[in-house]
């Protein structure tokens, strides 16, 4: 397995932000069974049980907001006035 390095250039996705969020939620959550299957397996299984959750999960780019105008039509009354006559 390679790993990849994060260049100051390089921003990590948001699955990958996801990703390690979720496998440091599931260290601290596993941390008995460390001891009894041992570190390097947990850790392979860990990554793995992240790997399948982030799968499950779909990210959209997120839409701009478009704001709509109502366009406001303003009816001028005219002054009539009648002239009454007498």
């Amino acid at each position: 397995m390679s790993s990849k390095k994060l260049t100051s250039k390089v921003k990590p996705t948001d699955k990958e932000k996801i990703l390690k969020e979720i496998i440091e939620q599931l260290k601290t959550a596993l941390a008995g069974l460390k001891d009894h299957l041992g570190e390097k397996k947990i850790e392979k299984r860990i990554y793995k049980a992240a790997l399948i959750l982030v799968d499950g999960i779909k990210i959209s780019p997120k839409k701009k907001s478009v704001l709509s105008t109502k366009k406001v039509i303003v009816v001028k009354k005219k002054n009539t006035k009648t002239a009454s006559k007498d």
